[in-house]
């Protein structure tokens, strides 16, 4: 678990650092606020493309080995684009040409980075139970949440003068390659091609907390000693009914968080007045980044383990939170109250991510939590390829309609999910052998 936490940490405060930073490289370039957004479009498409074809090649080829893929995407995709950035800022390139290169740099990271979230969900769920399933996975997910507290902390300190705003790009690069190492030599090899083992529980949301359980065979091979192959299953489809409820609900709320997240560092920027003095920005913008970060943190760690929330509960209390957190953050003027808001609204979507993810998961089979995985890492990505930029357009020209796309969003998830997402108790009757 913490080789797994590690890879999806370095990933996340990557880039969430980068975040931090491309607010204030774009304004250093003079170039306007929706090219910088639309610089991660092809990243992001790329994303939606591949991670579900990742997915399914580490059904066969492991799941060690795609997340080794992925972080060889991170870190060639950084270290080239701090190197073009840094070009850039210091008049080797145009501005257009520099944000050219950093969008094809950037696309390496969608093409290849993409293989190791499906990879490291699916090796969580494919060795935990049901009834701790949701759990497991919101520590990973956690792990995200983690990575926006390091990153905007961090990323103020890494601009040194050999590197200026670009140096975020290369420490984290180094960092990459550290985890890669550490993941090459101590996770323990798997086979996916055989069935996982152990408890299955059948009850993953009992109001009760009852313990029962079906206990499996354990053995992990036939008494000749030869290993017990997974039976075949189908290609899990995006229009599955199981899946259906809980992916017109990603897709609305993944939409409404990358839209936030587009226009945050913008919105600092204007508020404050730092426009004129963009190497100072990366502060503020990390610090409520950081405070964003914090409340995800606090809704994963602890409002969900500890109040045993299930994915419905927390989808639509998320989608609530989020919504009275993106209506304050539009009235806010200064840091304190841009930083509260902006906290609020992210707890808000630190209750929804890990209620979607396992909603998806319990919905099908261990057998297809590779192919699950793959679609919600994809349905994660497809929010981030016109969300961003259409945000940052609106609030360059229209404030207000921003915001209120953000906010109709929200409601879409609360109106959608009330009526078709399943209930937890539904989860309770569901039959205990899932693959």
């Amino acid at each position: 678990m913490v080789l797994l936490f590690a890879v999806m940490l370095t990933t996340a405060a990557g880039n969430t650092a980068m975040q931090s930073v491309m607010p204030s490289i774009g304004t250093e370039l003079g170039v306007a606020d929706v090219w910088i957004s639309l610089a991660y479009t092809w990243s992001a498409l790329l994303w939606v493309i591949c991670a579900p074809l990742w997915a399914r090649r580490s059904d066969h080829r492991g799941r060690k080995a795609m997340m080794a893929v992925g972080l060889l995407g991170f870190i060639f995709s950084f270290g080239i684009c701090g190197s073009i950035l840094l070009a850039g800022l210091d008049g080797l390139f145009s501005a257009t040409a520099t944000l050219l290169m950093f969008a094809a740099a950037r696309s390496l990271y969608g093409g290849f980075g993409s293989a190791a979230p499906p990879a490291v969900q699916a090796y969580v769920a494919s060795r935990t139970p049901r009834a701790q399933r949701t759990k497991m996975l919101a520590i990973i997910t956690s792990s995200f949440g983690l990575g926006t507290v390091v990153g905007p902390a961090l990323a103020p300190m890494m601009i040194f003068p050999l590197a200026g705003l670009a140096g975020p790009f290369f420490i984290f690069a180094l960092i990459g390659v550290v985890v890669l190492v550490a993941l090459r030599l101590q996770l323990p090899n798997d086979n996916p091609s055989y069935a996982a083992r152990g408890s299955v529980a059948g009850a993953p949301f009992s109001a009760s907390a009852s313990n029962s359980f079906r206990q499996e065979d354990d053995s992990p091979d036939r008494p000749d000693g030869t290993p017990d192959p997974t039976p075949p299953c189908q290609r899990l489809s995006w229009r599955d009914a199981r899946l259906r409820p809980w992916l017109v609900a990603g897709v609305a709320g993944g939409h409404a968080q990358a839209a936030l997240l587009g226009i945050a560092g913008f919105f600092i920027l204007d508020r404050l007045g730092l426009r004129a003095t963009p190497t100072a920005g990366a502060g503020p913008v990390g610090l409520v980044l950081m405070c964003g970060a914090i409340a995800t943190l606090l809704a994963q760690w602890g409002l969900i383990p500890n109040l045993n929330l299930g994915p419905r509960v927390s989808v639509l209390s998320g989608m609530t939170v989020a919504l009275c957190g993106t209506i304050g953050l539009a009235f806010s003027h200064d840091l304190h109250t841009i930083a509260l808001a902006f906290a609020f609204t992210s707890l808000g979507f630190g209750l929804f991510r890990p209620g979607f993810n396992a909603g998806s998961s319990l919905a099908v089979t261990k057998a297809e939590q590779g192919q699950v995985g793959g679609i919600v890492t994809s349905i994660n990505g497809t929010a981030y390829i016109l969300a961003p930029a259409l945000g940052v357009w609106f609030y360059d020209h229209y404030e207000w309609v921003a915001f209120g796309m953000i906010a109709a969003l929200c409601c879409v998830v609360l109106v959608w999910g009330s009526r078709t997402l399943h209930s937890d108790a539904a989860f309770q009757a569901m039959p205990a052998e899932d693959d």
